[in-house]
């Protein structure tokens, strides 16, 4: 029977299976065998899987696909989940990653046994003035951000009853052509927030690499924070700062290792 090897890593709960590119059987669907692999109840499950393959000039070069099969530019805690387990493999301490946004290096901070402690390079984020959008349940205004891959951040003093419908109302409008990951930030103190996360592709999210720095850079550029901040998420803690470019502290974990019968 076929089968096809993977790993699986989480990083603040947000999971991901690493699959290399050249071992699955030529002709395959990738797009269909992710949702197949991603199934929470028929297949391993996971929040998307990071297709690895060699890249010239840099320690690997991935592409993310979300659980629905649907492509994403970048996932934070989906590259430190590769770095991780590249880490695993080998003595670097230094490792670069080819994303579809560009080149991310990752600083290995500590290691605990399956347990490592990254510090990436985000890059420099994109901000939007605040934008108002109406919804089905009324009008909401949120702090547009990039960093790498988009985000509407939306301030709340507390986090609303059944916030997941107006996430996946807000990620799906026509304001948003090609979908948006949504963050409910609520400011806890001038170095610390709590995020809930609704991402493309994904859903919920126990957290978000990403969406954690997007959070933040909108905190501070909005007067509500301060470099660094520390995300407090359902999955656990992560770190941002800023200066220039974004960078963003946290940690990931190695799961297991098998193989999927295709």
């Amino acid at each position: 029977m076929p089968s096809v090897p993977f790993v699986k890593a989480s990083a603040c709960g947000n999971d991901f299976l690493l699959v290399q590119s050249d071992a699955v059987p030529a002709g395959s669907n990738l797009p269909e065998l992710t949702r197949r692999m991603c199934s929470r109840h028929d297949g391993i499950g996971a929040d998307g899987v990071e297709w690895l393959s060699p890249d010239p000039q840099t320690d690997v070069h991935i592409r993310l696909i979300n659980a629905d099969g649907s492509p994403a530019e970048i996932s934070g805690n989906g590259t430190r989940c590769v770095a991780a387990h590249l880490a695993a493999r080998g003595k670097k301490k230094r490792i670069t990653i080819r994303t579809d946004a560009g080149i991310r290096t990752c600083i290995l901070r500590s290691r605990a046994g399956g347990r490592f402690d990254f510090e990436t390079a985000m890059g420099e984020p994109e901000t939007g003035a605040p934008r108002t959008i109406q919804a089905e349940f009324g009008e909401i205004t949120g702090v547009p951000v990039s960093v790498g891959n988009p985000h509407f951040v939306i301030f709340v003093d507390d986090f609303p009853v059944g916030w997941q419908r107006e996430a996946a109302e807000i990620g799906r409008h026509n304001d948003f052509p090609h979908g948006v990951n949504v963050e409910f930030v609520r400011v806890e103190e001038k170095h610390s927030i709590s995020v809930l996360f609704f991402e493309r592709g994904a859903g919920e999210t126990q957290s978000s690499g990403t969406g954690a720095c997007a959070s933040a850079v909108a905190a501070i550029v909005s007067g509500r924070a301060e470099s660094p901040v520390t995300v407090n998420t359902a999955g656990g803690v992560q770190v941002v700062s800023w200066e220039g470019e974004v960078r963003l502290t946290g940690s990931a974990h190695l799961i297991c290792r098998g193989e999927f019968f295709v």
